[in-house]
C-alpha cells in the first residue's frame, strides 16, 4: 500500500516545478509558498514601531500614543504586524476591491511568519459585512484572513457571533469623527451564544480603530473579560 504521507512532499514539489510561484507585485519568481518574491516581501513595512495599545506607527515604540494618553481605546491589546503604506497598501486594495484571494492568501502567508506579541485568544472573530455588501463583494476579506490565521494557528474561528445590524456607508474617505459616528451602534451580538473570557477581532485594515471599537463594545457588555484587536496592517492617525 502506498505511503500517501511521503508521497505529498513529492508531489508539491512536482507543482512547484510546473506551476512556479509568481511575485505579484514585479512578476519575478516568488517563494515556495508564497505569491511574492524575497525582494518584494521584504518591503512590506513592518509596523515594529508603533504603540503597544492602539499600534498606531510611532517614530519609536511606545506603550501609549497620545491620543491613547488622552482617551484609552476600549479593547485591551492590539496587533498589526504591518503598516499601511507602499506596496502593501496596492496589495490590499486588490485583495479587497478587486476579488483577487491570492492576494489575500500571500498576506496571510506572511502574517503567520510574525510572532504573535500577545496572549493567545480563545477565539479569533472576524469584522462582519453586512448581508447587502457580502453579496456585492462576494467575499468577507477579514473573514478569508482569520480562516486561514486561525487554522495556521489551531484557534478556533468563529464568524457568527457579530452581525451589522444596518448597512453603514463605506468608511473610505470620512474623517475620524464621521468614522465613529457612521458604525456607532451598527453591531450586535448573536443570540444564544456562551462566549469565551479572551477573543481577537479581525479586520484587515485598521485606520481610525472605529469600526473595531464598535465590536469591542458589544463583546464587551456581552461579558467578555479580554478584548484584542488584530489588523494586517495599521495606518497613521488621521485628523478628526
Amino acid at each position: 500500500m502506498m505511503d500517501t504521507a511521503k508521497l505529498w512532499p513529492v508531489c508539491g514539489a512536482l507543482l512547484d516545478r510546473l506551476l512556479p510561484w509568481r511575485c505579484l507585485l514585479c512578476g519575478a519568481l516568488g517563494m515556495v509558498g508564497v505569491d511574492l518574491c524575497a525582494a518584494c516581501a521584504a518591503e512590506l513595512p513592518r509596523n515594529t514601531d508603533c504603540c503597544a495599545r492602539c499600534a498606531v506607527p510611532l517614530p519609536s515604540a511606545s506603550a501609549l500614543c497620545g491620543q491613547c494618553q488622552r482617551q484609552a481605546p476600549p479593547w485591551d491589546g492590539a496587533w498589526a504586524p504591518f503598516r499601511y503604506d507602499w506596496p502593501l497598501d496596492r496589495l490590499e486594495s486588490r485583495y479587497k476591491f478587486s476579488a483577487n484571494l491570492s492576494v489575500g492568501r500571500a498576506l496571510s502567508t506572511l502574517w503567520q511568519a510574525e510572532p504573535m506579541p500577545m496572549d493567545r485568544p480563545d477565539w479569533v472573530i472576524p469584522v462582519p459585512l453586512h448581508r447587502s455588501r457580502l453579496r456585492r463583494r462576494g467575499y468577507n476579506q477579514a473573514l478569508e484572513l482569520a480562516r486561514q490565521l486561525a487554522r495556521a494557528w489551531s484557534l478556533p474561528c468563529r464568524h457568527q457571533v457579530l452581525y451589522r445590524v444596518r448597512a453603514t456607508e463605506t468608511q473610505t474617505g470620512l474623517g475620524a469623527s464621521a468614522r465613529r459616528s457612521n458604525v456607532r451602534g451598527a453591531f450586535r451580538l448573536c443570540e444564544g451564544l456562551s462566549l469565551p473570557a479572551h477573543v481577537a477581532i479581525l479586520d484587515d485594515v485598521m485606520t481610525t480603530g472605529a469600526t473595531l471599537a464598535e465590536c469591542t463594545r458589544a463583546l464587551k457588555r456581552a461579558g467578555v473579560a479580554r478584548v484584542d484587536v488584530w489588523a494586517l496592517a495599521r495606518a497613521p492617525h488621521r485628523r478628526a
